[in-house]
């Protein structure tokens, strides 16, 4: 978005957890209520890719997409590391759309990987939708062997709120 010359970036933030199902095909109808908060950016498309943490798959908006790859473009590829891990990054990579009765098409391969059936899930996972197999995405929520209120602490405590005037709150 442009106003007065300059290019604003706006990073795209999505809400729920929504009940699909796939066909025989690998069709997934989109949710409604996401598809309402993707209005702006659903004619760009999207980018389906393998999770880098979890078997799961993760959809991007192409502007989230777009940040995505300038962050791992700069990765000097001339360290082994580095090469090795854009290969793995990259494994898998779709460029999809939406069809003309609000479908995603999830290939094979992808279906493959993520072990997703006929009952899937997709979450918000901030600037990403994260599609996952029903039974696997509610035993990940569920687990018992989680302290999330420990899990927060670890990794939100750290983190210190500012106001308008560098105040610490």
């Amino acid at each position: 978005m442009r106003i007065f010359g300059l290019k604003l970036k706006f990073m795209s933030t999505f809400i729920g957890v929504h009940d699909c199902k796939t066909d025989a095909k690998g069709r997934v109808q989109f949710p409604a209520s996401l598809k309402k908060q993707l209005l702006s950016v659903i004619n760009e498309g999207f980018v389906l890719k393998r999770s880098v943490f979890n078997k799961c798959l993760e959809l991007y908006p192409m502007d989230e997409w777009n940040k995505e790859i300038e962050v791992v473009n700069k990765l000097n590829r001339f360290v082994k590391k580095n090469t090795d891990f854009i290969r793995t990054f990259m494994a898998g990579v779709k460029f999809i759309e939406m069809d003309s009765s609000g479908r995603l098409l999830i290939t094979k391969d992808l279906i493959g990987y993520a072990g997703l059936k006929k009952d899937i899930v997709m979450a918000s996972a901030v600037n990403k939708i994260e599609i996952w197999d029903k039974d696997q995405y509610e035993k990940l929520v569920d687990d018992k062997n989680v302290d999330f209120g420990q899990l927060a602490e670890e990794v939100m405590g750290h983190i210190i709120q500012q106001d308008g005037n560098g105040k610490v709150s």
